[in-house]
């Protein structure tokens, strides 16, 4: 039977971690590569594996999801963020698939994700497939600072099942992330000699509220559709005015 090994990334995750590894406690092996947690994180992986490293050296999230993936032997991989889970009947095709000869190299799946305490059904968050399961040998991540995607050829199939994504479970959370991520999209726009402005901060920031509450039905999805339509905008908007004093220090 193929081996299956899922690799994760973390950095203070404690409060997230478990639910997360006692999800793919069935796995033939798990990999947690951390990048300098100051919390409970590394004692709660090492309950689950002694395949547990450490790497400081943060260079973004493809890099460090690359280095991870160094470190698996599986000719199955399983690729998790710490906020995820993998329930009992996506579990079952997973272990389908891996059995499966005529099996594709890369398998996308569905994700169902959670915003401050609600499930996202539209808001552009819905079905979410993201490339995930896959053949060691057949992909890579890209080396993008953040969104960082899987690098591969052959065309993916797709499972049926969703992984179960916790996101955000408070606006302190939210928050966070925003001021983070906007941060290194900004800095990947500036290597790539990008350039913004005021209006095109406003603008885009705008245009991303609309999509995500209009166009993306977020308006189905209550008062969280809103909230997150919100924060997108913000998202959006504090990455283009970020680059914009990037630019301007140039």
């Amino acid at each position: 039977m193929a081996r299956l090994s899922v690799c994760i990334i973390t950095q203070n995750e404690a409060s997230r971690i478990r639910d997360c590894l006692s999800s793919v406690a069935w796995a033939d092996e798990i990999i947690v590569l951390d990048s300098g947690s100051e919390d409970d994180t590394l004692s709660i992986c090492r309950e689950y594996t002694s395949h547990v490293f450490e790497d400081r050296d943060w260079q973004g999230f493809g890099v460090q999801k690359n280095r991870v993936l160094s470190h698996a032997s599986g000719e199955w991989v399983l690729s998790l963020d710490a906020d995820e889970r993998i329930p009992p009947d996506l579990r079952v095709e997973i272990e389908a698939v891996i059995t499966d000869a005529e099996s594709a190299d890369v398998y996308e799946i569905p994700r169902l994700s959670s915003y401050c305490g609600r499930e996202i059904q539209h808001s552009g968050w819905r079905p979410d497939y993201v490339a995930r399961l896959f053949r060691r040998s057949s992909a890579a991540f890209s080396d993008d600072v953040v969104h960082e995607r899987l690098v591969f050829e052959s065309k993916p199939g797709q499972l049926h099942h969703s992984i179960l994504h916790r996101s955000f479970d408070s606006l302190e959370q939210v928050l966070d992330k925003v001021n983070r991520y906007s941060s290194a999209s900004a800095e990947k726009l500036f290597s790539q000699q990008k350039k913004s402005s005021l209006p095109t901060a406003v603008f885009r920031g705008l245009w991303a509220f609309f999509r995500t509450y209009v166009l993306k039905a977020g308006f189905l999805d209550g008062r969280e559709g809103f909230l997150l339509a919100v924060s997108n905008a913000e998202g959006v908007y504090y990455k283009y005015l970020k680059l914009l004093y990037l630019d301007e220090k140039r």
